[in-house]
């Protein structure tokens, strides 16, 4: 059995999984593409050794800040850890929900054409998108994503279709308690020592691509080059995070087909068995 639990930061993904791990005698699989880089901890809220209690997790610290990891080799990684636990119950949780789509789906990787569209705008990247595929389900403002399709040499974009049996769950919670949730959590990292963690991270590797984009380092290491105040850097993760929180929303939610959960935070048990109830109806 393959459980998915999805959701932004802050909504109890990991209390969760560790509580089904234990019922299920299952191992652990982590989705996050920041958590996959080893001393990323405080700012990506990775998963304490006393959080896991004893619960074995994967694709967590497997790879040094200045080397590269994609989406395809989470694909490849996923796959093979699937493939040799065919015996046991794995539980994944994360939030990266492209790397959750690649490996769980029939997500094919196409061949790249060196192009420049520098000179276009985002609405003429999107128009050139829809005459090829009038069906895309690209955000206009996604520019990364818009510049990759019109790059792929081969743009037929196969219909998903789910590779394993896998049930997928949401933590969710209202909007308002969760933007308060992300910026209390923002101000414990930053009391945990997350200046330090990224100050000792950039003096040894240099700006790499995960620390440039990985949202708690990149605002940090602006405050390090001295282009912005720490109360500047602070709210900046703050805000990056609540944006980013509101973007897995819409994705899931537009990728997947997700059963979500309401947390409940005074009595998270009460969550914990309304999500057991769910999973032995449907498993």
């Amino acid at each position: 059995m393959i459980i998915c639990v999805v959701g932004p930061t802050g909504v109890g993904k990991t209390k969760l999984s560790v509580m089904l791990a234990k019922k299920y005698e299952a191992i652990i699989v982590g989705c996050d593409a920041t958590q996959i880089y080893k001393h990323l901890n405080i700012g990506s809220a990775k998963v304490t050794e006393e959080e896991k209690e004893g619960i074995p997790h994967l694709l967590i610290d497997i790879k040094e800040p200045n080397e590269e990891y994609s989406v395809f080799d989470y694909q490849k990684d996923l796959r093979n850890i699937i493939a040799e636990n065919k015996d046991h119950n794995i539980i994944i949780v994360g939030g990266t929900g492209l790397y959750l789509k690649s490996a769980l789906y029939n997500y094919e990787f196409s061949e790249m054409e060196n192009r420049d569209f520098t000179k276009y705008s985002n609405e003429e990247l999107y128009k050139m998108c829809l005459d090829i595929n009038p069906d895309l389900n690209i955000h206009q403002n996604n520019r990364r994503r818009l510049e990759n399709f019109l790059a792929r040499k081969d743009k037929k974009t196969p219909k998903p279709t789910l590779l394993y049996e896998a049930l997928f769950i949401g933590l969710t919670t209202d909007r308002e308690v969760l933007y308060e949730r992300i910026n209390q959590r923002v101000e414990e990292m930053i009391q945990n020592g997350l200046v330090e963690e990224v100050s000792t991270l950039y003096q040894k590797y240099g700006l790499t691509k995960i620390l440039s984009r990985a949202i708690g380092y990149k605002e940090i290491i602006k405050y390090l080059d001295n282009e912005i105040s720490l109360d500047e850097a602070i709210e900046l993760i703050k805000k990056n995070s609540r944006h980013y929180a509101k973007r897995q929303y819409t994705w899931f939610n537009n990728q997947m087909h997700i059963t979500w959960f309401n947390t409940n935070f005074n009595d998270f048990n009460k969550t914990y068995e309304e999500v057991v109830e769910y999973i032995e109806k449907n498993k």
